[in-house]
């Protein structure tokens, strides 16, 4: 695994760092991190994902972002510098299976709208028929959501963690139960009473 800023900052980067007066503010940032694979940090946020965006570069330089998810888990760490998970049958255009064909560097973007957090990859990506690794397919395959039909493969080259900043707060389905779950609850049993407090109050 490379430093990230060694993967980012090209020459044209740091000559816009440079002329913006910020050259040189993420030295201790990025060289004190160690570069032997993803952190525990890194494999928890990303085991806990439900979609990630993945973007690709066409044989003609345009690059081209595609989004994947699934259940919370979807997306599997499978060692050290590894992350995969199981590709369905989508609409056939396979805009990333083509482009992978020839380039196979990769940018991800790995969100938590809740937390305001942002987890950055970049990597080497290759997808490969469920049938060539059968043993792969079992451990990526998801109930519920049918035959898995190819195997995303991301190596992971380097990362970083994303600030906050303009993040805008979303929940899913699960995230907003738990959030007004408790008072919901209470809520609820507080009508409860009423209810029987009323109906006691009308009793002949």
């Amino acid at each position: 695994m490379t430093n990230y800023a060694d993967l980012m900052f090209t020459d044209a980067v740091l000559a816009e760092q440079a002329r913006e007066g910020s050259a040189g503010m993420y030295d201790s940032r990025y060289d004190a991190r160690p570069f032997d694979g993803l952190g525990e940090a890194e494999r928890e946020f990303l085991a806990a994902r439900d979609s990630i965006y993945i973007a690709s570069v066409s044989q003609t330089g345009w690059p081209y972002i595609q989004h994947r998810g699934g259940p919370r888990g979807f997306l599997k760490v499978t060692a050290p510098d590894t992350v995969a998970f199981a590709d369905y049958r989508g609409n056939r255009q396979l805009i990333t299976k083509g482009n992978l064909a020839g380039e196979d560097r990769v940018s991800i973007f790995a969100m938590d709208y809740a937390r305001k957090a942002r987890l950055k990859l970049q990597g080497h990506g290759r997808l490969i028929d469920a049938d060539d690794d059968p043993a792969l397919a079992d451990t990526l395959a998801t109930d519920g959501q049918g035959r898995v039909q190819r195997l995303m493969i991301l190596r992971i080259a380097g990362f970083d963690w994303n600030c906050p900043q303009f993040i805008t707060p979303r929940f899913t389905t699960d995230e907003m139960t738990a959030l007004i779950g408790p008072e919901l609850t209470r809520l609820e049993a507080e009508n409860a009473a009423l209810r029987a407090q009323l109906a006691d109050r009308n009793a002949p």
